[in-house]
């Protein structure tokens, strides 16, 4: 084999695991990477202003596509700002490699400038962390990572790079080089059989979508497995888009801060629930007593570790979500026909048309249930959306309608500010070849606006048009908690504010090179987002709708599902 530069080597597997676009921040240890992906020409490269949004626009492009997304970095300094996306992708279960350069091997016990055991400090967030210790392994490392990446539950792994290490020249021939296969756990069949025994013999069974449902691709045998045994479905946060949220069968979201009143209503009158690659996080179940209740649990996972961690099922099945939906629905097939419409689900239907929350309203300043029926309205069901968290996050989980899986982006379980702008470039270039006119829009909040926002610099420099529309009420915060406290519920309420009044958003994306606008009142909001559509189509550059909200709006929340305050009046 001819020998060739060892970064030459690892370009040739990014290349061939799909990889066509990454985001970084190049330094003097990381330039052989750079070097061979510059003579390489054909991965494009986005320069971040801050490594954290290198990561969490790996971590769109990675959501929007099913693929590994790629963020790059140099020494110290560069892998310890990374480890924030690290920590969101662990979370919530996406596929991204972050690669970071090193000081020379020779150097790493003396304390080398920027030389930071990265591999010591990402080992808690990642599903691997290694350093290339011998420039051989390092394809091998690579090959290894995107399989570890992509297997099981999805997540998060990290590369370090010595200097030295990629200096030098290695025995490589891709054309003979392929990705390392993935497999995915089969169900046993006996776990499929007793698990259609239970939602036979259930009399108001409900499926429930997690985030492995859109992780595995599962989304049309969901649907036909419904279908087939008129089965309703509901979604977690994660799995929203799952199924389209006006499906007939579609039964809500349960929760006690993202969730819809029908959704919890269903779910408390269900005697089974079938949970598909969901995790049961606490702002799902709320007080598990309640959750839990008298019904049965089938909780399907490909993690095994996962299944019992919140509470024992009836029933566990460790299985790859699309082939358990696949053998769960060729044997009901088998023993039963196309199933009728049946009590069951004429009563979702009934909640679904009558537990809503109300959003028509037309009072100044704007309330924000007002804003998330103008996003319903205007935007179709192609459109993506990112948000991250924050009241925002609660509101959108409560009102805004997803319609196809991958379209709504959110990190749900780490949280982190400022994840939306980074986001968007990221699902933004992820639709580059596959839908490159599809709208991305993000959902922020005042106070998440201002943490990364230097990535608007990208959006201008590399022509990433989308919007965002903005919700602010004009707090850099507002903490609220509730517990549960020797039987009786007692709420602490702390503002953590400062008053922002005279802060000019706009002029904000004006200094980076954008545009945006300022609205006020309800009747506006329509037309706002019409120009901001128009406007980032014509500048090929982010666009901002700012929608000042009430100062202390608030939403609907609670500790059970059976106690969500609704802090609006509803129908």
């Amino acid at each position: 084999m001819a020998r060739i530069p060892v970064m030459q080597a690892v370009v040739e597997v990014l290349k061939s695991e799909g990889v066509d676009t990454v985001f970084g921040c190049p330094g003097a240890a990381i330039l052989p990477l750079y070097k061979a992906m510059e003579q390489d020409g054909t991965i494009e490269h986005l320069i971040v202003r801050h490594e954290e949004g290198a990561t969490h626009m790996a971590d769109g492009w990675s959501r929007t596509t099913g693929n590994v997304g790629v963020a790059i970095g140099t020494s110290g300094p560069a892998g310890t700002n990374m480890i924030t996306g690290l920590y969101t992708a662990q979370a919530d279960s996406v596929p991204i490699l972050c690669v970071t350069g090193q000081a020379a091997t020779s150097e790493l016990h003396q304390e080398a400038f920027q030389a930071v055991d990265i591999v010591a400090v990402a080992a808690p967030v990642t599903k691997w962390a290694v350093q290339v210790k011998e420039a051989a392994q390092a394809p091998w490392i690579f090959r290894e990572a995107f399989r570890i990446a992509r297997s099981g539950r999805p997540g998060p792994v990290l590369i370090d790079l010595p200097i030295d290490v990629q200096k030098q020249e290695i025995e490589w021939d891709h054309t003979i080089d392929a990705p390392l296969p993935v497999t995915r756990p089969e169900p046993h069949p006996a776990r499929v059989a007793r698990a259609l025994d239970m939602l036979l013999a259930a009399e108001r069974p409900l499926l429930l979508a997690g985030g492995g449902v859109i992780l595995a691709e599962a989304h049309e045998e969901l649907l036909a497995l419904a279908e087939h045994l008129n089965v309703p479905i509901q979604a977690t946060l994660m799995g929203k888009g799952a199924i389209d949220e006006d499906h007939p069968l579609y039964a809500g979201m349960t929760g006690i801060q993202t969730s819809q009143r029908y959704g919890n209503a269903s779910f408390l009158e269900s005697d089974l629930v079938v949970a598909l690659g969901a995790r049961f996080g606490d702002r799902h179940t709320g007080d598990l007593a309640t959750y839990r209740g008298d019904r049965k649990f089938v909780h399907v996972d490909v993690e095994p570790t996962q299944i019992g961690k919140v509470f024992g099922p009836d029933l566990g099945v460790v299985s790859d979500v699309k082939a358990f939906l696949r053998a769960l629905l060729a044997l009901a097939r088998t023993r039963t026909g196309p199933r009728p419409d049946n009590a069951w689900t004429a009563r979702t239907r009934e909640l679904k048309a009558t537990l809503l929350r109300r959003e028509d309203f037309d009072t100044v300043p704007v309330k924000a249930p007002r804003v998330f029926k103008e996003i319903n309205e205007f935007y179709g069901p192609d459109a993506y959306f990112v948000t991250a968290i924050g009241l925002y996050q609660i509101w959108s989980g409560q009102h805004q309608k997803a319609h196809r899986p991958r379209h709504y982006q959110v990190c749900g379980q780490a949280g982190p500010l400022g994840w939306e702008i980074p986001a968007a470039i990221g699902v933004k270039k992820a639709l580059k070849h596959s839908d490159p006119a599809a709208e991305v829009v993000g959902i922020v909040g005042d106070y998440s606006f201002q943490f990364l926002v230097e990535e608007l610099a990208v959006g201008a420099q590399y022509d990433v048009p989308f919007v965002l529309i903005m919700l602010n009420n004009e707090y850099l915060g507002l903490i609220r908690m509730a517990e549960d406290h020797g039987g009786y519920d007692m709420a602490y309420e702390v503002d953590i504010h400062y008053d922002t009044v005279g802060s000019d958003n706009v002029k904000i994306m004006e200094a980076y090179g954008c545009s945006g606008t300022r609205v006020t009142e309800p009747g506006r909001i329509r037309e706002s987002l019409e120009w901001a559509r128009k406007e980032a189509e014509r500048t090929s550059r982010p666009v901002l709708v700012e929608i000042m909200i009430e100062r202390e709006g608030d939403t609907a929340n609670g500790t059970s599902i059976a106690a969500v305050r609704e802090y609006e009046e509803v129908p």
